[in-house]
């Protein structure tokens, strides 16, 4: 005797050993013996063999039409040997061959949009209006296979249908594993062995390697685009006093944001008045409105050459910006100094107007205030030179508070490398196209007026930062332990040390206009400056205030993301200037593993035969492809250019940023986000930071 069973959701067969009234031991053709629930005994027959059974009743099952058994079948429940009978016999009152009702059983089993299981070998047929919605989920099913298949099809021959296309950025970066787009892209990537973005590139679904980079990032940071709702400037209601001082700000000329002011008063008289002015958006725009939540949503203006995204509205920012000729509201720090020794005797913070006589630009005026110029202004006063006697004075001022600092750090600031200003030859006002002529000019880091600006931004960074602590009022500090290796920056709400800048505190509070964060500490500053020591119960936020740890958070992420984009966007102006002036050599340091940097770019590419240089050795590299859409640029040694690597070319670059990272390392390579679970199509372009 055999026995027809179901398993696990498959159908068995095979030779009955022993019976019982709980359960069957069977044997199977392969020779396993099962033990079988005898509720999961379906059909017990002498003949035919097990095997040619379920062989026959497959094969006939095929033959069943669906519609028509639907259509048999009984309103109640059922088994699946009265479908058979109803189905396959003329005669009702006979009952259908084993290998019919073997068939039945396979057909009700694989349809459970047509009948529902009841049991074992039990069924009941699905309500019309379930099995027509359950048929129409069916067929389009059917049509989005096909679909996949044609468009699989279509990039295998290097064409690129419109949805893939249009939806390029999410399959690569955020796909929807169940979309019929990301899908094709597998099937394609598999079936020609080639990598996703690859794929993608031959398809000419890329059209621009520059606007690939540009919507990749719009996509990741800026879904819903980067325009700003209709919002009008507030006026700021205090009555705010007017300041002597005759005010002027450094920075380059395409800078609109003008954070930043400084003024000095009272030179030759053995006292002086040192002003850093700071704009003042935050005694108007108040934590909560309209303007606070644009600024909270972006965090922080995004950097590129030839174009950014500021965080506010330009007409928010041009009524905030420290602009020559005006009289603007300002957050002013005036420390009272002794001309010669520089000791600090007096530290006061106000809020009021401020005149703005001037905004000196760094691209203008950075061959005039030279080391040379400071140097001989240290006997001749430069009084034939427009604020070149404040300047002279005040670079003494921070060379002193660097040295100062040095002393707490433990060693020296030594930025042997320079920065870099790309400009490109474009209209003003439009977005790069990715196709423009690209200059890069080098401005060496430290340089005088670089200098003073950021040694004055240090020194009302930390003086706040300790002064928001003295009065109890928490900010959003950047803190570093200790100069050790791999010991970061970190953001939190206590002032703890800065040691890479060699500062007891430091919280960013100068570019209210530009970083989120400091907007938030003017606000703490401003309350300060009301209300004195009675500051914390008046500040907007309170000690262990959960919003200030969600800013912190939101503004590390998007910071992070503004930055690396910043540094993969100038690498491919930096590719594209190799290509536009046809560079295939160039000179270069090696660093580490098998890198090198440039000496004339800010470039750094893996080259081949690099390995097991000195730290500092300088060589001759042979350029290979540039890959723009991966950012890459591979090279070859082709000649050593010093015998041995001096003393000095060999000691680590201090390029240590504020955040303590080298800067080199800033940019990864392209993450994909499609995956073809094959190695062979698993390409990432490796993109070197600039």
């Amino acid at each position: 005797m055999f026995v027809l069973f179901e398993e696990t959701g498959k159908f068995l067969a095979g030779r009955i050993l022993s019976e019982s009234d709980a359960s069957l031991q069977v044997e199977l053709d392969s020779g396993k013996r099962v033990k079988v629930k005898a509720a999961n005994a379906l059909l017990k027959f002498e003949k035919p063999a097990p095997a040619e059974l379920v062989t026959r009743g497959q094969l006939v099952s095929e033959e069943i039409d669906l519609d028509l058994a639907w259509e048999f079948a009984s309103e109640e429940e059922f088994g699946f040997a009265d479908l058979a009978r109803d189905y396959f016999s003329a005669d009702a009152s006979k009952p259908a061959s084993l290998e019919q009702q073997a068939a039945a059983l396979f057909r009700l089993y694989e349809a459970p949009h047509y009948f529902r299981r009841a049991g074992k070998g039990r069924f009941k047929k699905a309500p019309a209006e379930i099995l027509q919605l359950a048929l129409a989920a069916i067929e389009k099913k059917k049509q989005v296979t096909a679909q996949i298949a044609a468009w699989a099809d279509a990039l295998g021959r290097g064409e690129c249908p419109e949805p893939i296309r249009e939806q390029l950025y999410k399959i690569l970066f955020k796909p929807d594993k169940n979309s019929a787009e990301y899908k094709a892209v597998v099937d394609a990537s598999r079936a020609t062995h080639t990598a996703p973005l690859e794929l993608l590139q031959k398809a000419g679904a890329i059209d621009s390697a520059y606007q690939f980079h540009w919507k990749r990032f719009l996509f990741e940071n800026f879904p819903k685009g980067t325009g700003f709702p209709a919002l009008q400037a507030p006026e700021v209601k205090d009555e705010l006093p007017l300041s002597a001082v005759k005010a002027f700000s450094i920075d380059d000329s395409s800078t609109t944001e003008i954070d930043d002011a400084m003024s000095v008063q009272g030179l030759g008289s053995g006292t002086i008045t040192l002003g850093i002015h700071i704009a003042a958006p935050g005694l108007a725009v108040l934590p909560g409105s309209a303007i606070d939540a644009v600024g909270r949503n972006r965090l922080s203006t995004v950097y590129m050459p030839g174009h950014k995204l500021t965080m506010l509205p330009d007409d928010i920012v041009q009524t905030y910006t420290l602009l020559e000729g005006r009289n603007c509201p300002a957050l002013s720090l005036y420390l009272t100094l002794d001309e010669t020794s520089f000791e600090i005797t007096e530290r006061v913070t106000r809020l009021e107007l401020v005149p703005i006589l001037s905004n000196l630009r760094h691209d203008m005026l950075d061959s005039v205030f030279t080391e040379a110029f400071f140097e001989a202004a240290q006997t001749t006063a430069p009084t034939d030179v427009a604020w070149g006697v404040e300047l002279a004075w005040m670079h003494r001022l921070a060379k002193h508070l660097k040295a100062q600092r040095e002393i707490v750090r433990g060693k020296p600031e030594n930025f042997n490398r320079p920065d870099y200003n790309f400009k490109l030859d474009k209209p003003s006002g439009l977005e790069p196209m990715g196709e423009e002529t690209v200059s890069i000019s080098v401005r060496q880091r430290g340089a005088p007026l670089d200098l003073i600006v950021a040694e004055a931004m240090i020194l009302a960074n930390s003086t706040w930062g300790q002064w928001l602590a003295e009065h109890g009022v928490p900010g959003i500090y950047r803190s570093q332990a200790s100069l050790a290796p791999g010991v970061k920056v970190r953001m939190g709400t206590k002032a703890l040390p800065h040691a890479g800048l060699g500062v007891p505190s430091y919280a960013w509070s100068t570019s209210p206009l530009r970083r989120y964060t400091d907007l938030v500490n003017q606000w703490q500053i401003i309350a300060c400056a009301r209300h004195g020591r009675t500051a914390a119960l008046a500040a907007p936020f309170k000690p262990k205030d959960a919003e200030l740890f969600s800013i912190i958070s939101g503004f590390d992420a998007a910071y992070s993301a503004y930055n690396s984009f910043q540094a993969g966007i100038e690498r491919y102006w930096t590719l594209k200037y190799l290509e536009q002036n046809n560079i295939t050599e160039l000179t270069a340091t090696f660093f580490k593993d098998n890198l090198v940097r440039a000496d004339e770019l800010p470039l750094v590419l893996a080259a081949m035969g690099a390995q097991g240089l000195p730290r500092g050795a300088k060589v001759r590299v042979k350029l290979g492809a540039i890959d723009e859409i991966t950012l890459d640029v591979s090279g070859t040694v082709i000649e050593r250019l010093d015998a041995v690597a001096d003393e000095a070319s060999a000691q680590p670059d201090e390029d240590m940023g504020e955040d303590g990272d080298e800067s080199d390392m800033a940019a990864g390579p392209i993450s994909i986000a499609v995956d073809v679970d094959e190695p062979a199509a698993d390409s990432q372009g490796t993109a070197a930071a600039v």
